[in-house]
């Protein structure tokens, strides 16, 4: 049965994300805020798949710790999920991605008028100014920056290599940083093909202190996502549910 609903459930996402795209970029050929309310929907479009056919519940904690203002987000990064979840929760977020993505022809493009900042990692001191510049502007616009500190997917469970970027994003425009723990691996593997019913824990932890140097950030971090590694509950649930308005969305 998992693996039927996950079937079901691979041909809606790459489906529908075929479509979406094409619509978001017509739509932005005539407004950019046409573009991202469509990317928004197939986020949540895709976030009630899951409950739906596949039996995944996303919880999300700390909402109420997100400012008015420009805030970067560090995210632990387990699966897929983690790449659009923030999409659906947040009308004006951007992503930092890397540069891969940016080269898949038609989405790339897309992503890129959404205002997402694509980082070339192999392009080593001016891949960083180029997330100091790009990021800076984005946060003083008011928007929200979403980071991946570990630069990729990591089992859930294990712990990657954390990079200096957000670290040097803080210290560049003084915003704060909100560390984020999640669990969504375990429901969703890094690169696993099947989707497992249950409770995806999206916990949003206090800012850290701001003019933290580069490693006691990176530290702190570390330390914060361990904490809410912990107060993390791990549970399998069979029942379908939403996304928990203890999270909701900024509106």
């Amino acid at each position: 049965m998992i693996f039927l609903r996950s079937t079901i459930f691979n041909i809606w996402f790459y489906g529908s994300t075929f479509v979406c795209t094409l619509a978001a970029c017509l739509g932005s050929l005539i407004s950019a805020p046409l573009a991202s309310a469509v990317a928004r929907g197939w986020a949540k479009a895709n976030v009630t798949a899951l409950r739906i056919v596949c039996g995944i519940k996303i919880e999300v904690v700390g909402w109420e710790l997100i400012p008015g203002g420009p805030v970067i987000i560090a995210s632990q990064h387990q699966s897929a999920l983690d790449t659009f979840i923030w999409f659906a929760l947040l009308k004006n977020g951007v992503y930092v991605l890397k540069q891969e993505l940016i080269q898949i022809p038609i989405l790339g493009w897309l992503l890129l008028r959404l205002g997402n900042i694509a980082v070339d990692r192999a392009a080593g001191a001016s891949a960083l100014r180029g997330l100091l510049k790009e990021g800076s502007a984005t946060l003083q616009s008011g928007r929200i920056v979403v980071i991946f500190p570990e630069g990729t997917r990591v089992a859930a469970g294990e712990r990657g290599t954390l990079h200096p970027g957000v670290a040097a994003l803080a210290s560049y425009t003084g915003a704060p940083v909100l560390p984020v723990a999640t669990d969504s691996g375990y429901c969703w593997g890094r690169n696993a093909f099947t989707k497992r019913p249950g409770i995806v824990h999206v916990v949003i932890r206090p800012a850290l202190p701001i003019g933290l140097k580069r490693p006691e950030l990176i530290a702190a971090l570390q330390r914060s996502w361990d904490d809410g590694q912990r107060g993390i509950a791990r549970a399998v649930d069979n029942s379908v549910g939403q996304i928990d308005q203890t999270a909701g969305s900024i509106e």
